[in-house]
């Protein structure tokens, strides 16, 4: 379908106003999906730069798709108003035409897409206006016809499997403390840093093998990385740096997480700065981790 009314005759990579092109087709002048009444199209308008502030990061994926960031700034989104128009936009009859944000309202016409018919949307986290982590809707756009590419290219496209590897411990500890915006995280990983290192030379003076697992679970783009790995006893190890009853159920919960994707099934621990008290230790033996704390040079096990 092409985008022409009386007046205007636009081709993938023709720049216009975003009001002229709704005063022909109609949809919302709000947001970026416009829901037209008018016409039967669905005109979505992609803009990284304002985008980011509020978790957006639409962009061309590795598997040829644009990924686009479902309506909603505040809270989960939902697959409710304009997300549903773009999820049923083939029966209700409506087309999907895409434009890149390149001036203060003006947009580029990239072309006609469809949805992706194997995996036309998938979840992942992503901020919200207030800096919170929310789940937000990506939409897999696949192009008809001729398009023009315009936009940023996603740093990482989501696997259809999991992935699970080893990484070094050190280029993780850097990579965590770059991708830590909040000043709250980045104090937990400066108290967890000297106990990793800690407890990973202990082990190794001790001739054991340990290495980080990064997993990337199918669908994600974000991968999750462990703390420790004992390569030498098979033990998944998840450190915190403090007792406090909050850090050991966080911990717990991780170590579940990260347990499903590593096979043979590894046996579990927690690392802490302190001995707990009785109940912490009592809480992670019966969810099946021991729990680790320094002693002067060497470290015990509860």
């Amino acid at each position: 379908m092409d985008l022409r009314g009386p007046t205007l005759d636009i081709a993938p990579g023709e720049q216009r106003k975003r009001t002229a092109i709704q005063d022909l087709y109609g949809g919302s002048r709000q947001g970026g999906i416009a829901h037209s009444r008018k016409s039967p199209n669905v005109l979505l308008f992609s803009n990284p730069g304002r985008g980011h502030q509020v978790g957006y990061f639409d962009g061309w994926g590795a598997d040829g798709c644009y990924h686009y960031t479902g309506e909603g700034q505040t809270g989960d989104q939902r697959m409710t108003r304009g997300n549903l128009a773009i999820l049923q936009h083939v029966q209700d009859g409506r087309a999907l035409h895409l434009f890149d944000s390149v001036a203060r309202g003006v947009v580029a016409y990239m072309g006609e897409f469809t949805l992706a018919t194997d995996t036309p949307w998938y979840y992942r986290d992503a901020p919200d206006k207030a800096g919170e982590t929310r789940s937000v809707i990506m939409f897999r756009l696949k192009s008809i016809g001729a398009v023009e590419q315009l936009g940023e290219d996603l740093a990482f496209t989501p696997c259809s499997d999991d992935v699970v590897e080893d990484v070094e411990i050190e280029k993780h500890q850097t990579e965590r403390m770059l991708v830590s915006s909040k000043t709250q995280e980045r104090e937990a990983e400066r108290r967890e840093a000297p106990l990793v290192t800690a407890y990973h030379d202990y082990l190794l003076e001790r001739g054991h093998t340990v290495t980080r697992k990064k997993i990337i679970p199918a669908g994600e783009v974000r991968a999750l990385y462990t703390d420790l790995f004992d390569t030498t006893d098979h033990i998944l190890i998840e450190a915190k740096g403090s007792v406090a009853r909050e850090a050991v159920r966080m911990a717990i919960g991780q170590l579940y997480d990260y347990r499903r994707y590593i096979t043979p099934t590894p046996a579990l621990a927690v690392l802490l700065p302190a001995r707990p008290r009785q109940d912490l230790i009592d809480l992670c033996n019966v969810s099946g981790a021991r729990v680790i704390w320094p002693n002067g040079p060497a470290f015990e096990v509860g």
